[in-house]
C-alpha cells in the first residue's frame, strides 16, 4: 500500500447549496467571518442576489483531498464593479481607453459586504499560507488560460497579503472606521473615553431622542419574530430607493433564508415609538464582533440614525462583552464618536502588463496616503489620551 499523500484536487463550486454539505463548509470557517459561513453564501445564490443577471457569477474554487474538502475560497466572476466597495471604475477605464476588455474579472470576496476577515479557508492540519500561496498561483492561471483581465482579493488579512504578494500579486490599501471595546463595563465608561466635546454631543443627541418618544430594541437569533424579517426587508428598501446611487442588490426571498439558516448570527435593533416602527438596523454577529451591515427608517427624525446605528449598538456591544464593532465602509462622522480608522487590505493581479504597470504605480502613492492619513486620525482621535488602543 503506497503511504504517498493524496494529490490535491481543484473543482469549481457553482451553487454551494447544492455542491458542498452546510457542516463540510463550514468546518472550514471555523471561527472566522460570518459572511463566509454556507448560510449567508448559499442563501444569497437562492434568493437570486447573486447570479443570473446580476454581474456576479459564483465560481467558488475548492481543493479536495481523497475528496475531502481541505481549502476554498468564494470566488465570483464579474460583469460589472458593483457591491464590492474597493472601487476600480478607475482602471476599468483606464483599461477602455487602451482597447483592453476589463469585464469579466474575477472577484474573490464577499458580495456587497465591506467586511474584513480571511478570504482563503483552508483545513487546520494544512500549511494555511502555502495553500494561499497554491491558490493564489491558480487564480492568476485561470486569468491567463481564459484571458480574463484580472482577479481581485478583497477586505483579506494582512498574513493572506503577504502570502499573495509572494506569487505577484499588488496590494491594495484602504480604511474603515471601527469601534474597539477598551474595557468598557458600560455606556457611561464609553462616553467618559470620549473627548469633552464629544461626550456632550452625544448625551445630547440621546436626549433629544428620548424626548421624541423613540425607544430602541434590541433582538436577536431566535428571539426576532418571524414577521420582523419581511419589515427589514422594507426598512432595507427605504434607504435603498432614498438614493440616486442606491442599488437594490437584497431580495425579498433573501431573508426568510436567513431566518432558516442563519438566525444564529442576526441582531437587529428596532425603533418603535409605541406600537410603530419607526426604524432598524440589520446586524450581523460571531466571534465577539458586531458587523452594521443596512438601517432604514420610515421616519425621518433627529438623530435617529446615530442613536440606533452607533450609540445603541455600543451599549449592547457594552452589555454582551463584544470587542469590535464595525459598521461598514465610509462616513466620517463615525470617527467623531469613538471609531478609529484601520487599514484594510486587497491584493489585485492584471493580466495586461501595460494596466499592471500603471496600477501598481498608483497604488504605490495610494498606499502611502493612505497610512498618512490613517496615522493623523489615529493622533487626533476622539478618544482621550491614554485609551489603550490594543484591548
Amino acid at each position: 500500500m503506497s503511504s504517498e499523500p493524496a494529490l490535491f484536487q481543484m473543482r469549481v463550486l457553482t451553487q454551494l447549496a447544492h455542491d458542498v454539505r452546510e457542516d463540510e463548509w463550514n468546518a472550514l470557517v471555523g471561527e472566522e467571518s460570518p459572511f463566509l459561513e454556507w448560510g449567508w453564501l448559499a442563501s444569497l445564490e437562492e434568493a437570486r442576489c447573486v447570479g443570473g443577471q446580476t454581474g456576479w457569477s459564483p465560481q467558488h474554487l475548492a481543493l479536495y483531498q481523497d475528496d475531502r474538502l481541505v481549502a476554498a475560497c468564494p470566488l465570483y466572476l464579474k460583469t460589472n464593479s458593483e457591491g464590492e466597495f474597493v472601487f476600480d471604475y478607475a482602471w476599468a477605464d483606464a483599461a477602455y481607453r487602451g482597447g483592453i476588455e476589463y469585464y469579466p474579472k474575477m472577484l474573490v470576496g464577499v458580495p456587497f459586504t465591506p467586511a474584513a476577515g480571511v478570504r482563503f479557508l483552508v483545513a487546520p492540519h494544512l500549511d494555511r499560507l502555502g495553500i494561499v500561496r497554491a491558490l493564489g498561483k491558480a487564480l492568476r492561471d485561470l486569468c491567463e488560460e481564459n484571458e480574463i483581465s484580472s482577479v481581485h482579493v478583497n477586505f483579506c488579512e494582512e498574513e493572506e497579503a503577504s502570502a499573495l504578494a509572494d506569487v505577484g500579486f499588488v496590494q491594495r490599501l484602504g480604511y474603515q472606521y471601527k469601534w474597539r471595546n477598551h474595557g468598557y463595563q458600560s455606556f457611561d465608561d464609553y462616553l467618559a473615553a470620549l473627548r469633552h466635546k464629544r461626550r456632550k454631543e452625544i448625551k445630547r443627541e440621546r436626549r433629544i431622542l428620548g424626548e421624541q418618544g423613540i425607544e430602541i430594541e434590541v433582538l436577536e437569533g431566535d428571539d426576532i419574530p418571524e414577521d420582523l424579517y419581511p419589515e427589514m426587508y422594507r426598512l432595507y428598501r427605504t434607504t435603498i430607493d432614498k438614493f440616486a446611487w442606491g442599488r437594490r442588490y437584497l431580495t425579498p426571498e433573501l431573508f426568510p433564508l436567513l431566518r432558516e439558516r442563519f438566525r444564529k448570527n442576526l441582531c437587529f435593533l428596532i425603533a418603535r415609538r409605541g406600537d410603530e416602527i419607526v426604524a432598524g438596523t440589520f446586524n450581523v454577529r460571531k466571534s465577539g464582533a458586531l458587523y452594521g451591515r443596512y438601517w432604514g427608517t420610515h421616519r425621518e427624525m433627529r438623530h435617529l440614525h446615530f442613536n440606533v446605528c452607533y450609540y445603541a449598538t455600543i451599549e449592547h456591544c457594552i452589555a454582551s462583552g463584544l470587542q469590535r464593532f464595525e459598521p461598514g465602509a465610509g462616513g466620517d462622522f463615525k470617527w467623531l464618536r469613538g471609531f478609529d480608522a484601520e487599514v484594510t487590505r486587497s491584493m489585485h493581479h492584471l493580466r495586461d502588463p501595460r494596466l499592471a504597470e500603471a496600477v501598481a504605480r498608483h497604488l504605490e502613492g495610494e498606499r502611502a496616503e493612505v497610512e498618512r492619513v490613517v496615522g493623523v486620525m489615529g493622533e487626533h482621535s476622539q478618544l482621550k489620551a491614554g485609551t489603550d488602543a490594543e484591548s
